[in-house]
């Protein structure tokens, strides 16, 4: 088991989303979420699973990556850029269901995080939402603490985390 796991890691590649790659990072955001619709506003899904358009205005202002399968499929994304006074910021994480617990999250997240580091931040945040449980356990794993911030987006309260980089 461990092995194939292992096989299924190393066949995984992380690397920045080009414009082609945007409608597959929607698909990738689309099923991810799908579970979490009713727990969310129409307007906060429309927000998490943005068209692609709005991916692309996204990229514009972030950095967005993808996770494939050998196959080249879209397993998994991540964006991140700096916000004020030089804090890095993390969204839009997902990674599709028959994926988990293949370490796509975690290489995700380390690849957004060496960027900003080496972008100069030594800080980072995130936002997740109540009903997002597993997730903020996958981040609090991955050194985020609750900042005790919370803040209402787009009819939902939104929880920050933070990390130093």
């Amino acid at each position: 088991m461990h092995r194939a796991l292992a096989e299924l890691e190393a066949a995984i590649t992380i690397a920045k989303a080009s414009t082609a790659d945007l409608p597959l990072v929607r698909e990738c955001l689309a099923e991810a979420f799908e579970p979490y619709r009713s727990d969310y506003t129409t307007e906060m899904f429309e927000d998490t699973v943005p068209s692609v358009d709005a991916l692309a205005q996204r990229a514009q202002q972030m950095t967005i990556w993808v996770a494939r399968a050998a196959d080249g499929t879209v397993i998994g994304t991540i964006a991140n850029g700096i916000g004020s006074e030089g804090v890095g910021h993390l969204r839009g994480m997902a990674v599709s269901g028959n994926h988990h617990g293949a370490g796509v999250a975690a290489r995700l997240l380390r690849a957004a995080e060496q960027e900003l580091r080496e972008r100069g931040c030594g800080a980072v945040t995130l936002d997740t939402t109540a009903p997002l449980v597993r997730a903020m356990n996958f981040y609090e794993k991955h050194g985020y603490r609750r900042t005790g911030r919370h803040y209402d987006k787009l009819g939902m309260v939104l929880i920050e985390h933070r990390k130093s980089l």
